[in-house]
């Protein structure tokens, strides 16, 4: 076992594979934000290595990106911005970057940047690898993605010190492919305010439990094509809102605008963050999580920490995460859906129920600070 840092007080930490920090365009964006700013508050020196270019926010956002964010030192790597090429070009930029640097500890979030891995590696750096999710299962990569991204799969488990895993499910599929041993710690959750809808009902006419909501980005194995068919055929007055960016993927965009259209009760905000995204979470109705595929929903655990009441599909990596404190479907079944939709819409009284449980449990459950906790001593290697 690697324990060099056993017992070095404070560690020089890298992080890369993520878009930037800080922002809010993926889980991944929100665990390195997460857990870099904690650790720097700890006493850490921490450096993100962050993509240049703009990414699912949009260009407005671009210039959020400084040399320093809550003690955490912010380094934007050279990116081909193309669709296919922005991961793995800034992933090689900042793994070499990190291997001349002066780290302890080089930090790989998600598949694809881990093909990079053996370049720090080389340089005797222990190496940490988070799996966020099973990366080359979505729709939207080709196949020439597609083999990078097990090719960085496949880095992982060759070259990592450790792996990270956030579900019980990816933790099996690890043992039982490649017979490596993972470590299983979950995301967290912060415990928020709750907030009147005052944008959300300017800019949307939205008002307190007048909407179920979907947040997340637009992607085929989020599974809101369902979503919006089983809606659609729904006799109620409650709009849908579906809250995200499309992330290299506009011909889908495109798709479910098209299959909305003619329904004036679903609202597409684009991406959100800030006030906005907090209004939305706080006066949802229902939180609808209907994907295919999901590493560790942060959605979810947010969402249920503003105290909503949730209906997911029934993929392990959610239930796992709401165990009975929540509703779910069969996934994939429009049929399903639309019967959990119409069920919570006619009984709001078993809505009130969830919503009353839910915060309490998620965050009892889900704490930061102890997510914190458990990767330093990984990263020490005790």
């Amino acid at each position: 076992m690697d324990n060099r840092y056993k017992n070095k007080e404070k560690l020089n930490i890298a992080m890369l594979g993520q878009k930037r920090v800080p922002s809010r365009e993926g889980g991944v964006e929100v665990v390195v934000e997460e857990l870099s700013t904690r650790m720097a508050a700890l006493g850490h020196k921490v450096t993100c290595f962050n993509r240049s270019g703009h990414h699912v926010a949009g260009q407005q956002y671009d210039n959020d990106v400084t040399g320093e964010y809550k003690k955490v030192k912010l380094v934007n790597v050279p990116t081909i911005n193309r669709r296919g090429f922005a991961a793995a070009t800034s992933s090689y930029f900042g793994a070499i970057m990190a291997a001349f640097g002066p780290y302890d500890i080089v930090h790989f979030h998600a598949e694809g940047p881990c093909a990079a891995m053996w370049i720090p590696k080389l340089f005797g750096k222990r190496c940490i690898a988070t799996i966020h999710g099973l990366d080359h299962k979505r729709q939207k990569w080709g196949r020439l993605a597609s083999r990078y991204i097990m090719a960085g799969e496949k880095g992982a488990v060759k070259h990592a010190d450790e792996i990270i895993v956030l579900s019980k499910s990816v933790q099996d599929y690890f043992q039982n492919k490649y017979g490596r041993k993972t470590v299983l710690i979950p995301n967290g959750v912060n415990r928020p305010v709750t907030v009147l809808p005052t944008q959300i009902e300017k800019k949307y006419g939205l008002q307190k439990d007048g909407y179920f909501l979907y947040l997340g980005r637009l992607v085929p194995e989020k599974g809101l094509e369902y979503l919006i068919k089983a809606y659609k055929d729904l006799d109620t007055d409650k709009k849908l809102v579906i809250a995200g960016g499309s992330s290299d993927m506009k011909e889908f965009e495109d798709k479910i605008q098209s299959l909305a259209k003619g329904d004036d009760r679903i609202i597409f905000t684009g991406f959100v963050q800030g006030r906005t995204l907090a209004e939305l979470l706080s006066n949802a109705y229902v939180y609808v999580i209907p994907s295919d595929l999901e590493g560790m929903p942060l959605t979810l655990l947010e969402a249920m920490s503003y105290g909503n009441c949730c209906l997911t599909s029934d993929i392990p990596e959610c239930t796992e995460v709401v165990e009975d404190r929540a509703i779910s479907f069969h996934k994939g079944d429009v049929t399903d859906l639309r019967s959990k939709l119409k069920e919570l819409d006619e009984s709001p009284e078993k809505v009130a129920q969830y919503k009353e449980k839910a915060a309490e449990f998620i965050c009892g459950k889900y704490d930061w600070d102890k997510v914190t906790e458990k990767t330093l001593e990984l990263y020490r290697g005790l």
